[in-house]
């Protein structure tokens, strides 16, 4: 037994939560204290009282005036995401009925729908709850997990249109305070995914076990269906919110930016509406449940490998609890890594943003350090014995520390890898805005070598903790490297929400015609937020990998599978089928961008020569219309994509058995990760490259040489850009809940493959 006995155990998980929600909700609090109105008393008393002395505030263009718009865009903002979310939870509330009776019929029918108790699989000569239980419980389990999933993205989503404008207006008073507003909100929504995502679980599996008492390796098979439901979401939120945001920023700046010369996010073009409630429907919603699904496949893995050895069969709660007291230590780590970020370090100009961005996940990675070795002292027993593919494997617990220690370091490697390729600070990202001068052509050359050659550090973070880890502790120690990339996730999810908030904070100002100044500002924010979302989104793919692994090992141990064989015909053209599909789920998701976008171009384009006095800024554009090409696109476009993912695992288990089904698992998880980094970090590189021309060229030599915006090298920039959009907003971040989702889905249906599996060998 570990120090720590199983009454500590009960009090600390849901202690951790209830600590990550209140300091949630005491950001939320004081981002509100950022007052935004058009009451002119609020702003008599508020800014003549507290900003009169200082000279960086402008009256007239940033007054009252501004005030009030801000507001009004912010209203809009904020109605089309919810609105948009509702559809689209409508359409996975159907999906979500359908799905669980699924679960329940196909589980149920491994003995028959009998409700006798059976022999336990692994713990032998013990009885096992009857399968109909597990087909119940797991449906149950899914219907949770998607439920939580759909609330972390909506409540992001809800967070970030209520900080974009507070950051807009705060602005107006320096770079340092608009930066706090934006993280202040980014980390609302990373500490309420963590503890929701934890305290939910730690409900279900004592709820769970009132029925299940013993049967700890029936309770854990169950439980695998929360992740199966944070991940289905995930999928369909990432995919639609990406081609929904795509499809508006793709139609708005070829039109805007390319034919008629106007700026990003200018009130008069029809799609700047769609384009920023995109943000937060793509960016924050579905990276929320993204992340979130992560999380919980991480812990369900884990904790199905546990069930299965000494921990499981001995009955420990507190070792068996260890996947949720690390990410109960994370939380904890993270508030204290928040702190330092908007308590300890003022920003005082544009160049230090960046690096605090940076400093958060190198100090929540140290801390974490500190806090595993602490977890592992007090939870894990001195020596156990863990599941090996049928044999047990002596562990002793500082093995453990080091799987879950590779796993953080490996996400903070990958983390800053993907900072080098798509940061404009350095020389990758300058290359390729260099080779603007020559036109569009090596641009798109330059970007694409960019993002194959980031490829390579990540997969060698990626492998090296692969190996240490199942050398260490098999399968389990895989469960927990992922679950260590993940331990900071409410550090990592602040730092990506912030992008898009900051996003959306400058196109806010640009709308509201406020002056070059404050627009100056919220662009260094959101540059700096471009290259934080593309960190944010290697992570989400590191730990995508180390998650699918372990679950492929789950997987591979429920079917009851000795080894997998690559050189045996049934498991080869698994393998090979499996890695082609991440090519034709991303030629879906771009297809789909690019129909959508050819759609809103014909749209803005109509509007901008129909609409009489629209150019010179007399009249209103039609934003609605732009909204609804969006909405009506992605809720078409995301069924087919999401049905290609739900699918193949049920019909290759079923029609071609479990062995054809974990090659397809293996060779989806192997080309995945190279298509997801290559496609996001691309992207990241020639948004920033852009960004690179236009803002740099008043402080940068080189930069100031491509030219100001409109120039020929610029025009180039914004045709990367545009081609970039859909490879890291829609195909790139998709893929990482491609690889996952295949993996956790076959595991939840692994007794009904191993059972009725592989008609077509049976027939032939």
């Amino acid at each position: 037994m570990g120090v720590m006995c199983e009454e500590v155990t009960q009090v600390v998980i849901p202690a951790a939560a209830f600590i990550g929600i209140g300091f949630a909700l005491l950001q939320w609090f004081l981002v509100s204290k950022v007052r935004v109105s058009g009451d002119s008393d609020d702003y008599d008393h508020e800014y003549k009282g507290s900003l009169i002395d200082e000279a960086e505030f402008e009256e007239g263009v940033d007054g009252l005036e501004a005030s009030i718009k801000c507001a009004e865009i912010q209203n809009a903002i904020s109605v089309g995401a919810t609105s948009f979310l509702f559809t689209e939870y409508r359409y996975l509330g159907i999906f979500m009925g359908v799905f669980g009776v699924i679960i329940f019929l196909f589980l149920g029918s491994v003995k028959g729908f009998s409700t006798e108790s059976e022999p336990c699989t692994y713990n032998t000569g013990n009885y096992c709850k009857p399968a109909l239980a597990n087909a119940f419980f797991t449906t149950v389990a899914f219907l949770l997990g998607a439920l939580t999933s759909v609330l972390s993205g909506f409540l992001g989503m809800k967070i970030a249109t209520y900080a974009n404008a507070r950051t807009t207006l705060e602005a107006r008073k320096g770079v340092g305070k608009a930066f706090i507003t934006a993280f202040r909100s980014g980390a609302v929504m990373g500490f309420l995914l963590a503890a929701n995502g934890l305290l939910v679980l730690w409900v279900t599996i004592n709820l769970f076990k009132q029925y299940y008492e013993d049967d700890w390796e029936g309770l854990y098979e169950s439980i695998t269906g929360y992740g199966l439901g944070g991940s289905s979401m995930a999928l369909f939120g990432r995919v639609g919110g990406g081609i929904y945001t795509k499809a508006a920023d793709v139609g708005a700046d070829l039109v805007g930016k390319v034919e008629k010369n106007i700026p990003e996010d200018d009130p008069r073009n029809p799609a700047v509406i769609a384009d920023n409630v995109g943000d937060n429907v793509g960016d924050i919603a579905g990276m929320g449940s993204d992340l979130f699904g992560s999380y919980a496949e991480s812990s369900c893995a884990a904790l199905f490998v546990a069930s299965i050895s000494s921990f499981g069969v001995s009955l420990d709660y507190t070792a068996m609890s260890y996947p949720l007291i690390i990410s109960s230590m994370g939380i904890v780590v993270c508030l204290a890594t928040t702190v330092f970020a908007t308590d300890l370090f003022e920003i005082k100009n544009v160049s230090e943003i960046e690096p605090s961005l940076k400093r958060q996940l190198l100090i929540s990675t140290v801390l974490m350090t500190a806090g595993i070795a602490v977890v592992n002292f007090f939870a894990l027993p001195s020596e156990f014995t863990l599941y090996d593919f049928g044999a047990e494997k002596a562990v002793k617990n500082w093995h453990i520390f080091f799987c879950v220690a590779i796993g953080l370091w490996a996400g903070l490697a990958i983390g800053y890898t993907t900072e080098y390729y798509t940061s404009n600070a350095y020389s990758p990202v300058q290359d390729v805005a260099d080779s603007c001068r020559t036109g569009a052509a090596t641009n798109v050359i330059f970007g694409l070598a960019l993002g194959y050659k980031s490829v390579i550090i990540p997969i060698f973070s990626i492998a090296i903790a692969i190996y240490v880890s199942f050398s260490f502790a098999a399968m389990y120690g895989i469960s927990v490297a992922a679950l260590g990339m993940l331990s900071t996730i409410a550090t990592g999810l602040a730092i990506d929400a912030y992008g898009p908030i900051s996003d959306n904070a400058g196109g806010i100002a640009e709308m509201a015609g406020m002056s070059h100044k404050i627009r100056e500002r919220t662009d260094a924010l959101d540059a700096a937020g471009n290259t934080t979302a593309a960190i944010g989104k290697g992570f989400a793919i590191g730990s995508a990998a180390l998650v699918s692994l372990a679950l492929f090992g789950a997987y591979v141990s429920r079917a009851g599978i000795k080894t997998v064989d690559v050189l045996t015909p049934k498991v080869f053209i698994g393998l090979i089928v499996g890695a082609m599909l991440p090519y034709w789920f991303s030629a879906m998701t771009m297809k789909s961008v690019g129909s959508a976008a050819l759609k809103m171009v014909e749209e803005v384009r109509r509007q901008f020569n129909s609409i009489p006095g629209l150019m010179e800024g007399l009249a209103k554009p039609d934003y609605a219309t732009c909204v609804k090409i969006s909405t009506d696109a992605s809720l078409r476009e995301m069924i087919p994509p999401g049905a290609l993912v739900m699918l193949t695992p049920l019909i290759a288990g079923t029609i071609f058995g479990v062995e054809t089904l974990a090659g397809v698992l293996a060779g989806s998880l192997v080309s995945g990760v190279q298509v997801a980094i290559s496609a996001s970090n691309t992207g990241g590189a020639w948004d920033n490259a852009k960004k690179y021309i236009e803002w740099q060229a008043g402080v940068n030599e080189h930069a100031k040489s491509l030219g100001p915006k409109g120039s020929d090298a610029h025009k180039a920039a914004v045709i990367g850009d545009t081609i970039g959009d859909p490879l890291k907003d829609t195909s790139g971040p998709s893929l990482n809940i491609l690889i996952k989702l295949m993996a956790v889905e076959s595991l939840v249906f692994a007794p009904f493959f191993a059972t009725h599996g592989g008609l077509i060998f049976k027939l032939f």
